[in-house]
């Protein structure tokens, strides 16, 4: 799993051996299994997860129903927002799928920015592709019906499909199940 980290790390900034061990020594890999909360409402945390194998989701737990706002994946990052604010958290996170990960903290992450500056660089670069990938996504997402997010998500994160509970699929859609079957029948419909 180290070397799935250093080749993602490699696209943004070459590491030496040196650099390569300091972040092993950090002990930051994680494995979980599916259905692990890994932060609830509520709860604070300083954790910042990296996914290298599995999937995560974020939801809210409203008037007892689950609603969905994202899934991470291989290669995707997620700080919770009451990372950065401090303050306790207002959504669940937790693994759909047994998952591989690394956990940092802002600790963490500060030591290693100090003692090494280009990952510094490498995050903040991050953060920004970050911010401009959720601002677009949400841009489609408020901006489409429940067909075209449905089709988008068969373009984009076609895996989801396969990976994801569909009562999971039909929240993160913003559509009751029943719904999303409907629509995928009205599609399939339309294809032949």
């Amino acid at each position: 799993m180290k070397n799935i980290l250093f080749d993602f790390i490699s696209k943004y900034v070459s590491l030496t051996d040196d650099e390569k061990n300091a972040l092993l020594d950090l002990d930051i890999f994680r494995s979980v299994k599916k259905g692990t909360t890994l932060l609830q409402e509520g709860q604070k945390s300083k954790d910042s997860y990296f996914v290298l194998k599995g999937c995560i989701r974020t939801y809210y737990l409203i008037d007892g129903e689950e609603k969905t706002t994202a899934f991470y994946t291989e290669m995707e990052v997620l700080t919770p927002p009451c990372v950065i604010s401090k303050t306790p958290s207002d959504y669940y996170v937790s693994c759909v799928e047994d998952t591989i990960l690394t956990v940092s903290n802002s600790d963490i992450e500060a030591e290693t920015n100090r003692k090494f500056p280009k990952f510094d660089t490498m995050c903040r670069v991050l953060s920004e592709e970050l911010l401009a990938k959720q601002r677009i996504d949400f841009d489609a997402f408020k901006t489409s019906s429940p067909e075209q997010r449905y089709l988008n998500l068969i373009q984009k994160r076609p895996d989801l499909i396969q990976r994801v509970p569909q009562h999971q699929l039909a929240s993160y859609l913003g559509i009751k199940p029943q719904s999303l079957s409907r629509l995928r029948a009205r599609i399939l419909e339309k294809k032949n």
